[in-house]
């Protein structure tokens, strides 16, 4: 009658263990992570603007430029790396930052900042701009720079294109540079898009 019994028991316990075990995960499964992506202009400029602000209270952009990666691509007006230069009038100081997708490529990832150095004041070509001037994000303004260089991406599909937004002396409100090129330099085509309006300003060919 013991035997039975202890046999019962045992018989119980087995019962238990093994419903537990079957419930319990035999692998922990992990999500990968998503790949990098690029992003707008203006999504890249906040994240760098937040840091700039601690660096000067009174910092302003200056510049914001888009960089062309191997390993995330640019396209429809964004990139997977920035560039913004901010400057300080208080102090006569300017700073660059960068935001990237990825770290390598000579970038980390996220916002890294270079070092200050001096500022001599405003000129034709960039001057300091309000941030409530870019209303139209870089890739509206690919949006209408796509379209009017519709004829010369006909001639030239693979082109890398490059985006600069400055206030110089060329058009009377901040505006989006759509460099056909990795630099203004190597570049022999250029379209200008109102970066308040939207509109597009004007094109510069060579």
């Amino acid at each position: 009658m013991k035997r039975t019994a202890t046999v019962a028991v045992l018989t119980a316990v087995t019962a238990i263990l093994t419903g537990c075990s079957s419930t319990a995960p035999t692998t922990e499964t992990k999500k990968a992570a998503p790949p990098p992506e690029p992003v707008t202009g203006q999504q890249a400029f906040q994240q760098m603007y937040v840091q700039a602000r601690s660096w000067a209270p009174d910092a302003a952009p200056l510049e914001l430029h888009s960089m062309n990666l191997k390993t995330v691509r640019s396209e429809g007006g964004k990139a997977g790396a920035w560039r913004a230069t901010f400057v300080s009038e208080s102090h006569s100081r300017m700073r660059s930052y960068t935001w990237s997708a990825i770290e390598g490529e000579g970038l980390h990832q996220g916002v890294f900042a270079d070092q200050d150095e001096r500022w001599a004041g405003p000129n034709a070509d960039m001057k300091p701009f309000l941030i409530a001037a870019i209303r139209h994000d870089s890739d509206a303004a690919w949006q209408v720079a796509s379209a009017k260089a519709a004829p010369y991406l006909k001639k030239h599909p693979d082109v890398p294109v490059t985006f600069f937004l400055t206030l110089s002396n060329r058009y009377p409100d901040l505006a989006w540079r759509v460099v056909f090129g990795e630099s203004v330099g190597a570049s022999d085509y250029s379209v200008f898009v109102d970066a308040s309006t939207g509109k597009l300003l004007g094109e510069l060919k060579g």
